[in-house]
């Protein structure tokens, strides 16, 4: 038997209203110009690493599921793996290619924990909608992440699970394409109407649970009305039903059924039962009980922590710009160069792990990491050390209006941290209005450009959220 160890969730800072788009109530979560499905991947695995505590050393496989990866051909999951400074012998996986894959990569995750192996599942969507349509409308961006293994340290343990593949042309996006295309409706509720009702009862029955005992079902689908019929067919009950996050969140791909669950785990008790069922091309369901573990695996912030962290005044025009939907004058700068691959192999702790260095005689921080102290002019006296967790502070800032950027002026900071050690770095994510010496910063894993094919990684300061 296995289960979840430990869970984190990422719901970027920026909000576009569906009355900025042209209708709706609520609004939607909005991935910022710097922001990808590998960079909120990795926001909400640390999230789930520093839950886990002691145990985040020993993950044996991590495992990503996008639908929108950086690169067609490449390993995504290596640059999740380096900044979150896992050993090279950690096993990577990727799911895409269908929004169910984030509820299948914890299913994979679940069976691997049967075998005694520890993994971390993570997954990250930056969901595109033709300009007006409901894609647009109801989407949203984010990432979640779990830890799973072995059931005897869970914090929810896998009951039962079940899964159904069918072939139907639905939802579907061609490589090269920015927007899906979906066939009419009523065809894929026709057809996935029934396989959700078969699958989630076979979950049930693997689980040994009825469904009256059930405290929190979980619904998600391409579309909603794909999943209708469940309710009815099982007898649930209205309150038994999970808020799916649709008015302040947007269906975040692969990521939104398990932003869901970690949402209800937030606030989930021992013994509560919990079916998670993901509609798309077939269905996954997966039965949960949450042990009496739960606390210890809990993130810091709480799903809603980060929807109540939000900036809503994005403007239309800014949004489809950052997606890539709307041509614009560009800045009369030169385009970034391509980063160099001989380079960023080199400093590969530093860009991606985020190591400084430490003088051992005098205790001085440095970032980047160096060979001399700049304090006590010690040579080759250093320890690395991880700096991406570590709080820090505003020291000085400009604001420069001249510099390329999709969200101009650009905030160039230096920040101080409070473990020691100064950094020159942007500061994202942030009002310039409202920047001052003193505020209390964070780092941020972010994709600074992208230059001829090559995406730019590095690591941003952002406010405290």
């Amino acid at each position: 038997m296995s289960g979840i160890l430990s869970y984190g969730a990422y719901v970027p800072y920026y909000r576009l209203t569906r009355k900025a788009i042209g209708g709706g109530r609520g609004e939607r979560a909005v991935a910022s110009y710097d922001e990808d499905a590998v960079s909120m991947a990795v926001e909400a695995s640390r999230e789930a690493s520093r839950a886990l505590g002691d145990q985040a050393g020993g993950i044996d496989s991590l495992i990503f599921a996008t639908t929108s990866p950086p690169y067609a051909e490449k390993l995504n999951a290596a640059a999740i793996s380096a900044a979150l400074d896992l050993p090279a012998s950690v096993r990577s996986f990727e799911l895409g290619s269908n929004t169910r894959m984030g509820l299948a990569g914890l299913l994979l995750g679940a069976d691997l924990g049967a075998a005694g192996k520890t993994s971390l599942i993570c997954a990250g969507d930056v969901v595109i909608g033709g300009p007006g349509g409901a894609r647009e409308r109801d989407s949203g961006d984010g990432g979640v992440a779990f830890v799973t293994g072995p059931e005897d340290q869970a914090i929810a343990r896998i009951l039962g699970q079940a899964s159904s593949t069918t072939e139907l042309l639905d939802v579907w996006r061609l490589p090269g394409d920015q927007f899906a295309r979906q066939w009419e409706e009523r065809f894929g509720i026709e057809i996935l109407g029934p396989v959700s009702i078969d699958t989630a009862q076979r979950a049930l029955s693997a689980a040994g649970v009825a469904p009256e005992h059930l405290s929190t079902v979980i619904l998600d689908a391409t579309n909603r009305r794909d999943v209708a019929g469940v309710p009815r067919a099982l007898g649930l009950k209205p309150e038994q039903l999970a808020d799916m996050l649709a008015e302040n969140l947007g269906r975040c791909g692969v990521a939104h059924a398990g932003l869901v669950l970690a949402n209800t785990l937030d606030t989930a008790q021992a013994g509560d039962k919990i079916l998670v069922l993901s509609t798309a091309d077939g269905c996954d369901a997966v039965v949960l009980e949450v042990t009496d573990k739960i606390a210890s695996g809990r993130p810091s912030r709480s799903v809603q922590h980060w929807l109540g962290s939000a900036n809503n005044e994005l403007a239309y025009n800014t949004y489809l710009k950052w997606r890539g939907v709307l041509p614009f004058e560009p800045p009369r700068r030169p385009d970034p160069d391509r980063p160099a691959a001989p380079i960023m192999k080199r400093h590969e702790h530093w860009k991606y792990g985020f190591y400084g260095s430490r003088c051992e005689s005098c205790g001085q921080g440095h970032l980047p990491p160096q060979r001399v102290c700049v304090k006590c002019r010690s040579v080759d006296a250093m320890k690395p050390e991880r700096f991406a967790d570590e709080p820090c502070k505003v020291t000085t800032f400009t604001l420069d209006h001249l510099a390329y950027s999709l969200q101009p002026p650009v905030i160039s900071t230096v920040v101080d941290f409070d473990v020691g050690g100064r950094l020159a770095c942007e500061l994202t994510d942030a009002d310039p209005g409202a920047v001052k010496i003193g505020n209390r910063l964070e780092m941020t894993f972010r994709r600074f450009y992208t230059g001829q094919g090559v995406h730019n990684y590095f690591w941003k300061a952002r406010p405290q959220r």
